[in-house]
């Protein structure tokens, strides 16, 4: 079993803003793969699907994102499965606008939705897609400013044909590919 977190914040004020590009690369792979999100009682809404033998969660916690590993806690708990079978979509700041990078472990590098998951599977050992987003000055309130910012038409244009290699790569590690093996095939420029 596999768990596949898209992040972001819940509620319309906060669609296709920057801060929940996790949420829409996630919505792009769920819609490919005809699976619909229900709500859960484990903080998310969640798609079950089978994929090349493999039964995947995709979720989207609800807990808004500083808090979106009160839900991996949840789903890992409750069907028994392990942070190595969990991939994490999120925003990058510290990425190019477009650019994709897998990473295996680390720190959460400012991201409190990644810290959160952290503090609530107590590891760093779970793989992450980053997503690009570019950024701001470094003026704090311009940073939140950035983040929780819509998409231009252009941007949302960009990511939409962006999505079908990110699909290819969710694929990819369903099926078992590495991190070592992702990173060479898909990090970098969409």
């Amino acid at each position: 079993m596999k768990f596949i977190f898209g992040l972001g914040n819940i509620g319309q004020r906060y669609e296709a803003t920057r801060h929940n590009i996790g949420f829409m690369a996630l919505d792009h792979f769920a819609a490919s793969e005809q699976v619909t999100f229900t709500p859960t009682k484990l903080f998310a809404t969640a798609a079950k699907a089978t994929i090349a033998g493999e039964v995947v969660w995709l979720v989207k916690p609800t807990t808004y994102m500083n808090d979106s590993g009160q839900a991996v806690r949840a789903f890992l708990d409750f069907y028994g499965g392990h942070v190595e079978d969990v991939l994490v979509l999120s925003d990058d700041m510290d990425s190019p606008f477009g650019k994709i990078r897998f990473r295996k472990k680390g720190s959460a590098g400012g991201h409190n939705g990644l810290k959160s998951i952290m503090a609530h599977t107590n590891s760093q050992e779970f793989l992450r897609l980053k997503l690009g987003i570019g950024h701001p000055d470094h003026e704090q309130q311009a940073v939140i400013d950035y983040v929780l910012g819509r998409f231009s038409k252009s941007d949302l244009d960009y990511w939409a044909k962006g999505f079908d290699r990110i699909d290819q790569a969710l694929l990819d590690w369903i099926k078992g590919a590495d991190a070592a093996s992702l990173s060479n095939r898909y990090n970098g420029m969409l």
